[in-house]
């Protein structure tokens, strides 16, 4: 990989409240995690509290090869309680009115947006309307020709119908499960099977790509006339924390080095397995998977431990 891709992940940073113990959270810094292990320079954009746990964040992130752009407020910082099922499988309780719902940009940001290559950004941290505002303004700034990736991440209550359509029109590729699909069907009135609703998504809001995740019933990648259908890989899970931002991730560094839809989508795949073996979302990369991008690599992509099955968020 000759440049080095900006690659930017905005909205929540939390602990993530497991049984185990806490594990740092938040869909765009896993999103920037694993897009920096995969070559490229990752960004977070969010905000802590002025508390220890803040600190924490900081000092783990630290660690890591991404630039912080995390600011502080007078509100606590995030955490998440979860529980995880004999499959692996989150639920989620987001405590409200925490640091991550309070997001401003600087100068500094405005810039990073106008170099930025690729930027992922959900639904959860426009909650808010001050976080909400701020993620619309640093999308507006991102080149044109730069990937803009709306992973909608429906949690609890925190969408509308309105709120979908209008991150939505900000995006040129949208990420969603089947389970999402079918609450984005129902809000908009649709029918039809999935492949049915995701030709008029991609129609109705002229997206270039749309990723569909089905947990173990496989995914798609969908661009223009093309359809990639990838089985989910079997393998022993730990939980499914992070897969689908790790998904998110791989596609992105794929489409930016001009691979074909298959090969982002083998790429996207074999990441997000290698999450599910691990507990929590941001698990250290072996030089296998550091390398996936490696030409040299791409017909091993595949090669995967077969075990027990997983789900892809």
């Amino acid at each position: 990989m000759n440049k080095q891709y900006k690659i930017v992940g905005i909205g929540e940073i939390l602990w993530d409240m497991l049984p185990q113990g806490k594990v740092l959270g938040g869909a765009p810094a896993n999103y920037a995690y694993h897009a920096s292990e995969l070559g490229a320079k990752g960004y977070v954009i969010s905000a802590i509290g002025i508390d220890k746990s803040g600190d924490e964040i900081v000092s783990q992130l630290a660690a890591y090869d991404i630039e912080l752009r995390l600011g502080k407020v007078d509100y606590p910082t995030g955490l998440v309680k979860v529980k995880i099922s004999r499959e692996g499988i989150p639920d989620y309780e987001i405590i409200k009115n925490v640091a991550w719902d309070y997001i401003t940009l600087n100068p500094s940001d405005i810039m990073l947006a106008q170099e930025t290559d690729a930027v992922c950004f959900g639904s959860l941290a426009q909650r808010n309307e001050v976080s909400r505002k701020s993620i619309n303004e640093f999308i507006l700034k991102v080149p044109k020709q730069s990937l803009k990736i709306f992973d909608i991440n429906l949690r609890q209550s925190f969408y509308n119908r309105k709120l979908i359509e209008d991150s939505i029109k900000l995006a040129n590729i949208l990420k969603i499960n089947d389970d999402e699909l079918i609450i984005v069907s129902e809000l908009f009135g649709w029918t039809g099977n999935d492949e049915e609703i995701c030709k008029k998504l991609i129609e109705t809001f002229h997206l270039d790509i749309l990723a569909l995740t089905c947990g173990t019933k496989g995914s798609y990648l969908f661009k223009g006339k093309e359809k990639s259908f990838m089985e989910t890989p079997i393998v022993e899970v730990k939980d499914t924390i992070g897969a689908g931002d790790s998904f998110a991730a791989g596609m992105t560094m794929g489409l930016l080095m001009n691979k074909s839809l298959k090969e982002c989508h083998s790429i996207a795949v074999s990441i997000s397995a290698y999450v599910c073996k691990h507990y929590g979302a941001m698990p250290a990369y072996t030089d296998y998977y550091k390398g996936l991008l490696n030409p040299e690599l791409n017909s091993t992509l595949e090669s995967l431990d077969n075990q027990v099955s997983l789900g892809i968020d």
